[in-house]
């Protein structure tokens, strides 16, 4: 959408055309949305801005077909490192050789996968928040082996869709994640010994330390099994590091398939 909305020619892949209709929709739905805000005293402007960016975005189920007139790939599929790095291999016979891939990985290292292609220089980290038309926010990771063009053209793209970029090295999690992930854990723990109440601990930092939702809000939202995954891999990274050691209540409430706010249940209730 951000890319589409900015003047890029996107085509937008995904397994099947009945997902892809979804996606399409929904995308057309949180454009109403903007313009109802952007040119809320200009409704022809704001329906001419909605079908000018529809008209960049088209829709495939066929990546390796696409990927031979395409100048940057952005992949955001499951965070499994195995589907990905095949996913990668594959486009990596096909797509041009100025073609830059970039994941969207919030966790995984951007190394490894740059290891499953032949372009360990013209790959990067394209980190982007949730909702990204809301969300300013773009990390730019560069690996040991993205080339510094690479870097530039990134940083580039993100300022090109409006975003404000920062860029780290690949270490777990990179910015972001890696301080939140943590803080969200700690207040489960705060939670687990009974030092403080959930809601209370929500209400707490919402209003001692200006955040827009509580910590048990925000797992809720990101999904606990996400939140879960995560905190196992990096676990597994530095099984030492107390920062990163797996709770019990977590553990039990994936279990239980009470996944946070798609479930309708995760530490709180949803209706």
């Amino acid at each position: 959408q951000v890319a589409a909305a900015s003047g890029h020619t996107v085509v937008l892949v995904d397994q099947s055309d009945e997902i892809l209709k979804k996606s399409a929709k929904g995308i057309e739905e949180s454009l109403k949305r903007v313009t109802k805000k952007k040119f809320a005293d200009k409704p022809e402007a704001g329906a001419e801005f909605i079908e000018k960016t529809l008209k960049n975005l088209t829709t495939s189920t066929d990546a390796v077909a696409v990927v031979h007139s395409t100048d940057l790939v952005i992949e955001a599929i499951v965070e499994n490192q195995e589907v990905k790095n095949e996913l990668f291999k594959r486009l990596d016979k096909f797509a041009p050789e100025h073609t830059i891939f970039a994941s969207n990985t919030s966790s995984l290292e951007i190394t490894q996968l740059a290891n499953s292609t032949t372009r360990q220089d013209r790959f990067g980290g394209l980190h982007f928040f949730n909702p990204v038309p809301m969300m300013k926010l773009v990390e730019v990771i560069k690996t040991p082996m993205t080339s510094q063009k690479t870097f530039e053209s990134l940083m580039d793209f993100s300022r090109a869709v409006g975003k404000s970029p920062v860029s780290c090295k690949d270490t777990p999690g990179f910015i972001v994640n890696r301080l939140l992930v943590p803080y969200m854990l700690e207040a489960v723990r705060l939670f687990e010994r009974g030092d403080a109440s959930k809601e209370d601990i929500d209400v707490a930092m919402k209003l001692g330390a200006g955040y827009p939702m509580g910590p048990f809000e925000l797992l809720d939202y990101v999904g606990l099994d996400t939140s879960k995954y995560i905190i196992d891999g990096w676990h597994k990274l530095e099984p030492n590091n107390p920062l990163f050691a797996p709770s019990p209540l977590l553990n039990k409430l994936v279990e239980e398939k009470k996944l946070g706010k798609k479930t309708g249940e995760g530490f709180y209730k949803y209706n």
